[in-house]
């Protein structure tokens, strides 16, 4: 669907314009920089949702708010850019997160009447990052993607390097050369197909790179050079090495927007580039990915019960939460894909919920130590509560939004790989005692002397938390309109990959290989 207004473009521009206003401000006006940040990432929210408006719902599984044009003609680049149903949430999700993380920074890099530079650098950095996350959920076209996957890169690197703990410029780096890495794979699988497609103009566009008759050898090796970039992102053990220590001394709406956002763009290019892509290659793939998946469920829970920083606990949970979503997605199965569109909304709701929860307990202990707390529940009421409400979600308890998602992938996999999805049903219970144990260490039992003082969440820290617990409810009991988003997108994933349905003995629809 092409409207007359362009929405997606808007919503790329407008943080930009913000990220420029901010480092702009005259000195004299360097007192307005939260006003500013607020006010531009509230903007673009209410953007967003007149996005959701002129968008279809009824027709999910098709780009709508399309916009093309010529790029660079001499190569079939073209800046292409569009929304399906499950591009649409993760815009949203992403646009939601941000104006909590601007509140949630309003003492970070200065005191409340007089911000530094550094607050305004860092927000201008935020509304930059947040332009690149929206234009890389809505690109169309192949290239385009993957200027922007590696632009990415840039204002996340100086979160970290310039405005994280004593090692951030240690764990900068390790992000880095990592993602590069995984990109550089990534340009030269882009430059292949693009020699083995249609070329010309808009040869790099998803559409007419989709359903291309490539050499299964030459398919299997564009695919892998495609799922290392996207797994190194996720991350996805084995290459999520550089995730713990980038969460550990990035500031807390830093890791929201790394863990939360950024890296579903990995499971995201997993959905809508490596599987209709490289069809033959997905399903050859798959029971590797599967076991690697399950795996990864197992190993994140199982090193976040053993972490002692709070802000690696829940880097090493969301290890294991990206397991669920990759094995959803390459279950093949319709249920399974749907669920894990929507995990990806939901962890980001309730692991960014955790981070900047850790960010509030840090700035008060001075410490992400989880041996420095003890007894909070008394003290500080209404943060034990948010946080134990957020741990709860995270452990996918029922009625909490979590808990739909992993049920769908879990119920779904179970049909075409019912081993896999017995193995990681254990990550359930895994998850069960990395929060309660962690909940019981930091808030229950006797306070701790040093503590007795510390403050409850006051109104700016409720109006970072209180809409994620809102969302949270909203999905775990009325999830309908959501997965109305993701369902038919996941229909169109089947068909391309090759996979169809069929009914099960119970009469429940699900896929299985033609």
């Amino acid at each position: 669907m092409s409207t007359s207004f362009p929405w997606l473009t808007a919503l790329v521009v407008l943080p930009v314009l913000g990220a420029v206003a901010l480092w702009a401000l005259p000195a004299g006006w360097r007192g307005r920089t939260r006003a500013v940040a607020l006010g531009f990432a509230i903007a673009e929210l209410v953007l967003a949702v007149g996005a959701l408006l002129a968008f279809d719902t009824a027709d999910a599984a098709v780009h709508q708010l399309t916009e093309t044009h010529s790029w660079i003609p001499a190569l079939g680049v073209s800046y292409a850019v569009g929304v399906d149903g499950v591009g649409l949430v993760l815009v949203l999700m992403s646009v939601v997160l941000v104006p909590l993380v601007v509140l949630a920074a309003w003492r970070e890099q200065g005191s409340l009447t007089v911000p530094t530079d550094r607050l305004r650098q860092y927000l201008a950095l935020v509304l930059l990052l947040e332009a690149f996350i929206v234009l890389v959920f809505a690109a169309r076209d192949v290239f385009l993607f993957y200027v922007v996957f590696e632009a990415m890169l840039i204002p996340v690197y100086f979160m970290i390097g310039m405005f994280g703990g004593e090692q951030r410029r240690y764990a900068a780096v390790k992000f880095l050369l990592y993602s590069l890495a995984g990109g550089l794979v990534m340009l030269v699988g882009v430059i292949a197909l693009y020699l083995n497609g249609p070329r010309g103009a808009d040869g790099f566009l998803t559409e007419n790179l989709t359903g291309l008759a490539l050499d299964p050898t030459l398919e299997k090796w564009l695919f892998l050079a495609f799922f290392l970039a996207f797994a190194i992102k996720a991350p996805m053990f084995p290459v999520h090495t550089w995730l713990p220590d980038a969460a550990q001394q990035a500031p807390a709406g830093t890791s929201t927007l790394l863990v939360g956002v950024l890296d579903k763009v990995g499971t995201f290019g997993m959905l809508t580039l490596c599987l209709p892509l490289f069809p033959d290659a997905s399903r050859w793939a798959a029971p590797v990915i599967i076991v690697l998946a399950v795996v990864s469920i197992l190993y994140g829970a199982l090193l976040a019960i053993g972490q002692k920083d709070m802000m690696r606990l829940v880097a090493y949970t969301s290890v294991s939460h990206f397991g669920f979503i990759v094995l959803g997605i390459f279950a093949f199965s319709a249920t399974s894909i749907a669920g894990s569109s929507f995990y990806m909304v939901n962890h980001g709701l309730s692991t960014g919920g955790l981070f900047l929860l850790v960010g509030f307990l840090a700035a008060r202990r001075g410490s992400q130590q989880i041996a420095d707390f003890g007894g909070l529940q008394k003290v500080v009421p209404v943060l034990a509560g948010t946080f134990l409400v957020i741990g709860l979600s995270a452990l996918s308890l029922p009625g909490l939004s979590t808990f739909v998602s992993e049920f769908l992938v879990l119920v779904g996999t179970f049909t075409r790989h019912p081993a896999a999805s017995i193995v990681a049903t254990f990550g359930v219970v895994l998850a069960a005692i990395y929060v309660l144990w962690t909940y019981q260490r930091v808030f229950t039992g006797p306070v701790r002397e040093e503590l007795v003082a510390t403050p409850d969440l006051d109104t700016r820290e409720r109006w970072v938390v209180g809409p994620l617990i809102a969302l949270m409810l909203v999905f775990g009991f009325v999830p309908g309109p959501a997965l109305d988003l993701v369902r038919p997108p996941a229909d169109l994933t089947l068909q391309q990959v090759g996979v169809e349905p069929y009914v099960a003995p119970h009469g429940a629809q699900e896929g299985t290989d033609k």
